[in-house]
């Protein structure tokens, strides 16, 4: 089963026979059979037939309409489709298979952030990185082994505090400084580049969530909450240095940025003005606009969110099946 991904912008999209096509300037750039799809996520300014959303609603492939940056505006889901009865299995789950999951989901966060650092210290070596490495890695094998739930929060913790201070010796630009990570609110430009990322991106894992018929708001990391998608924070976190945290690096270094003009100081913090954000996001979807080889064939950057929470999903019907998240090699 795959992802339709619509992220061109003026598209439409329409059925013929038991295929969905999509058309730029009158011609056909991708069809898709309907009985191998599983859900149709359409970016930014494109239309959708209602006979191609009727077609999609009668074999329950849900349709969701995003802006290009990740952010959902709606979905439309079949009349028997909802994430309730699967909510309900997650809520009986117990509390190991809660811990091995979260244990899983740190351990990757905190290994991705260590080969961001690796690649980045090959090019520029600094004096603390060969042992902010070495700490990462006995880290992530420390949070595999935690007792609880408090304990891994605590690792989770250390591994965030060397990694953000050797993340900041990565920084090459005038005006652009990371000592410590600050979020509400970020105190500085990187910090305030790190925010928004994660908010782009935590949106669209969201909709992914929901589209896969789970509870977003019952976690294994995070503390469940009817205020707080714990389960969208969950799964978001081996995406951190890989998607956000990198391009904030690439964006800076490459001189895209500007530490005077891209940002405004308000209400105690700082953040990206609107030229600020027009960068950000361009930069940001180009990449995740850029087409990579998944499970599902040949798909944006988008379908490695999307193949993450069939992954968990998975689990939550089976049990026994050990969660991989995503990692970068």
């Amino acid at each position: 089963m795959r992802t339709l991904y619509v992220s061109r912008q003026g598209c439409w999209v329409g059925v013929r026979q038991e295929c969905l096509q999509v058309r730029w300037q009158g011609q056909v750039v991708e069809e898709v059979a309907l009985p191998t799809l599983e859900q149709v996520m359409v970016f930014g300014r494109s239309q959708v037939s209602v006979d191609a959303l009727r077609a999609c609603l009668c074999r329950d492939v849900p349709v969701a309409f995003l802006s290009r940056q990740g952010f959902c505006y709606g979905r439309l889901l079949g009349i028997e489709r909802g994430y309730r009865r699967l909510g309900v299995r997650q809520r009986q789950m117990d509390e190991d298979w809660r811990l091995g999951i979260a244990q899983r989901l740190v351990w990757a966060k905190v290994m991705n952030g260590r080969v961001l650092l690796m690649r980045q210290l090959r090019q520029r070596p600094s004096e603390s990185g060969e042992m902010t490495v070495s700490s990462l890695e006995y880290l992530a094998e420390e949070a595999l082994r935690a007792s609880g739930l408090e304990v891994l929060r605590g690792i989770e913790g250390a591994a965030a505090g060397m990694y953000f201070q050797e993340l900041g010796n990565c920084l090459r630009r005038p005006g652009f400084v990371l000592i410590n990570r600050t979020r509400r609110p970020p105190t500085n430009p990187v910090n305030a580049m790190l925010s928004f990322g994660y908010m782009v991106l935590w949106n669209h894992v969201m909709t992914v969530v929901e589209l896969q018929d789970l509870d977003p708001y019952e976690g294994c990391l995070h503390a469940s909450g009817d205020r707080h998608a714990a389960l969208v924070s969950d799964l978001l976190e081996p995406f951190r240095a890989s998607v956000v945290d990198s391009l904030v690096l690439w964006l800076v270094n490459k001189g895209m940025m500007n530490a005077e003009k891209d940002f405004v100081y308000a209400d105690g913090g700082c953040f990206l003005n609107e030229e600020g954000r027009k960068k950000y996001l361009q930069a940001f979807v180009q990449r995740m606009e850029g087409k990579i080889q998944t499970d599902g064939g040949e798909q944006p950057r988008w379908d490695l969110l999307t193949q993450e929470v069939r992954k968990f999903k998975q689990c939550v019907y089976d049990s026994s099946c050990v969660f991989e998240p995503y990692r970068i090699r």
